[in-house]
């Protein structure tokens, strides 16, 4: 099975690789000439014709026959899918949902003031959004499930304290959704479910439609129509993100072992064909063992098509002079998942600057922060994380400034707000502001 291989000699070289490794992994988020305007005429349509434009969509992509009246999921058929899982199942999600909660729970902010001797109290009020909306990808029909999707886009927004919630994703051939999904809204107490997804879901959240309220902000990952439609509704609706496909990079030593290695990079690699998966390593021998372990691995997995190419594809291995230039590579690359494979983890970690989410050690793989550890798999892929974060409970919140001057502030501060102001030739600004001055006026 073919996987990039550099071999790193000095640091001039590890520059012209890191370009090499950008390039390549640039690629995957070019959706053609094509995307963009059939998702802007979507997108008009569903706000021009609401619900009839969602059952026309969802019938000719998802469900044949599909009519309006199937567009919200009954509360009952929450419960009742609820009542058709294995109680092992619902109390494994259950334990996956408290462990995200708890770490959410450590996100809020509080609203805050500042008083002044004068009297005057400045400060910042944090408020949740009124609505949100949250897409869950289908996952191959419906028939894969994403309840982690579900669970690290509602719990941060009901942590934020947001007392709207309408849950989106695409429906299944027979116009239903997968009842582990349905369950999962049960469990977390989400009342309001459409079997609806892709470019013409985020529209109706956006826009509004005769069935689905309009919300203020839309969170949850998906494919390039979805993310395609989430850039053009910026400004019309808070996005959480622009994520695209899913990465990991490995920084490791001679001390990782190579199994465990090629199995998390596989965990990535079998998501989808535009999957990433990198190996930053300055030992030749485990570079050396890694490869060999992801052709056995690969081999034995159930999606090892979509793994074989996704390795082909957009992943390597790069032999580093040392872990030091590994972990500027790394800083280069802005990972997603960043994994720190090495005798001694935290030390190397000091060192990164850009990562959407770490992990530290060899009992932490990847999948244990997408499921159950807490913290959020919602994540900055594609470089974002030089200056993004994960999703969180702000991502449901906004921040009002507050501004109580007292008159001592207003009267001692005019001359100055009404120079500032003339400065910028804003002469009723400067009068506005001089209407406040008690004392005599220069």
């Amino acid at each position: 099975m073919p996987c990039r291989t550099f071999l790193i000699q000095d640091q001039p070289h590890a520059a012209d690789v890191a370009h090499k490794l950008l390039d390549l992994l640039s690629g995957r988020m070019d959706p053609g000439a094509s995307v963009e305007p059939r998702v802007r005429a979507i997108l008009d349509d569903v706000r021009a014709r609401g619900d009839d434009a969602l059952a026309e969509y969802a019938s000719r992509f998802d469900c044949p026959g599909f009519t309006k009246d199937m567009l919200c999921v009954p509360a009952a058929e929450l419960e009742k899918a609820f009542r058709s899982i294995p109680e092992r199942d619902a109390a494994v999600i259950r334990e996956a949902a408290d462990n995200i909660r708890v770490f959410h729970e450590g996100q809020k902010r509080n609203s805050w003031f500042m008083t002044r001797k004068d009297g005057s109290i400045f400060g910042q009020m944090v408020r949740p959004v009124d609505r949100a909306g949250l897409y869950v990808p289908g996952g191959q029909g419906g028939n894969t499930p994403l309840i982690s999707s579900l669970l690290m886009t509602a719990i941060p927004a009901q942590v934020a304290g947001v007392e709207s919630i309408a849950v989106t994703s695409p429906s299944r051939s027979d116009g239903t959704l997968n009842p582990y999904i349905l369950a999962t809204a049960h469990i977390l107490g989400l009342d309001e479910v459409h079997p609806v997804g892709s470019a013409w879901a985020l529209a109706a959240l956006a826009y509004g439609t005769q069935s689905i309220r309009r919300v203020d902000c839309i969170a949850g990952p998906g494919n390039i129509f979805v993310t395609t439609a989430k850039r053009l509704l910026m400004g019309i609706v808070g996005i959480d993100m622009l994520a695209g496909p899913s990465e990991v990079l490995i920084i490791a030593d001679e001390s990782a072992r190579a199994a465990q290695v090629a199995a998390d990079m596989l965990s990535q690699a079998e998501h989808d064909a535009l999957a990433s998966a990198i190996l930053l390593t300055p030992s030749a021998e485990l570079a050396k063992d890694v490869k060999e372990e992801l052709a056995r691995q690969c081999a034995l997995l159930p999606r090892a098509d979509i793994a074989a190419k996704a390795l082909a594809d957009w992943s390597a291995i790069a032999v580093t002079p040392d872990l030091a230039c590994a972990v500027e590579l790394a800083n280069l690359i802005a990972p997603e998942h960043l994994e720190i494979l090495t005798k001694d983890p935290w030390s190397v970690s000091t060192g990164i600057r850009h990562a959407g989410a770490m992990f530290l050690g060899p009992n932490s793989p990847e999948p244990i922060g997408d499921y159950f550890a807490g913290p959020n798999h919602v994540l900055p892929t594609m470089g974002t994380a030089r200056f993004s974060s994960a999703l969180s409970v702000e991502t449901f919140c906004k921040n009002t400034s507050i501004i109580a001057a007292s008159p001592a502030f207003s009267n001692a501060n005019a001359a100055s707000v009404a120079r500032l102001a003339r400065l910028e030739c804003l002469e009723a600004h400067a009068r506005s502001m001089e209407m406040r001055i008690t004392g005599p006026k220069n």
